[in-house]
């Protein structure tokens, strides 16, 4: 039957402490290991290429899934990530494109070649709803997948509540243009945004509302998957709570939450809400 896979993003187990050295990448695959993650997800728009190249043994030394998030600046560019996710065993790769035509007929096209590329190489490709790429606005973003019907999506929806300063509860209309994304999407991440800022704590009382709002989406969104999953897909949601400026800091540079905390927050909730929108037992339907 399906499975959700639970992923840490190795860029969100970065601290930024000041005056404090970063802890080596090795130790941070063996404490998202000990923490009981199921993979770890590289992203190429916090780390090189050649630097996560480095990364390739440690995936099966920790027992951990792999995860690739690529930011391609170019067509051809797009080919090395898919080599480094093969090389980690990566189901997918996730692309954060860089080649932002201002046209919808421009954006199609490029969208076109990566999916060719993706065909060539045999690698699935999701687009993430992300600012600062093709997917950078919500509205242009529904066109595309008019115009390509095979395009897929990761949904970091924290984006969007940002891009268009959502105010919840949501009008209906916005209800349903997220409904939309969420309706071709095939893995999720786990932040919590509001109209203003890209990650807040999850515990502050003031974040109820928008806390609220992403749980009735990630629900929204696993009920979707499943409706549409083969017996042996897997769904991955990954918690992508970056550091500064990300997170939010006092005047010393000092966090305002335990992100390490708050990740394993997000995971107990996206294992609620798998088994909370698993299908009823046939005897009981």
């Amino acid at each position: 039957m399906p499975e959700l896979r639970l992923h840490q993003s190795l860029w969100a187990t970065e601290q930024r402490r000041p005056g404090t050295p970063e802890q080596p990448v090795e130790e941070r695959f063996a404490a998202v290991a000990a923490d009981g993650w199921d993979g770890m997800t590289i992203d190429l728009g916090a780390m090189d290429i050649e630097a996560a190249r480095r990364t390739v043994p440690l995936f099966a030394r920790y027992g951990l899934d792999g995860g690739l998030t690529a930011f391609p600046r170019t067509i051809d560019a797009l080919r090395p990530a898919i080599a480094l996710a093969k090389d980690i065993g990566a189901p997918f790769v996730v692309i954060v494109g860089q080649v932002m035509p201002v046209s919808i007929d421009g954006m199609v096209a490029v969208v076109r070649e990566w999916l060719r590329i993706g065909r060539e190489e045999g690698m699935p490709l999701q687009f993430e709803t992300h600012r600062a790429s093709i997917t950078n606005d919500l509205f242009a973003t529904l066109q595309l997948l008019d115009a390509v019907p095979e395009m897929r999506l990761a949904a970091d929806l924290s984006h969007y509540v940002v891009d268009r300063e959502m105010i919840p509860p949501l009008s209906a209309e916005m209800s349903l243009m997220i409904s939309r994304i969420l309706a071709r999407s095939d893995s999720f991440q786990g932040r919590i945004a509001t109209r203003n800022q890209i990650q807040v704590p999850l515990a502050f009382p003031q974040h109820a509302k928008w806390l609220q709002l992403f749980e009735g989406w990630w629900r929204e969104g696993f009920t979707r998957w499943r409706a549409q999953a083969d017996a042996d897909d897997r769904l991955v949601f990954l918690s992508e709570l970056g550091p500064t400026e990300y997170a939010i800091t006092d005047a010393d540079g000092l966090e305002l939450s335990d992100r390490r905390q708050e990740a394993l927050s997000l995971r107990d909730i996206a294992r609620t809400l798998w088994r909370e929108t698993a299908p009823a037992p046939l005897h009981e339907q």
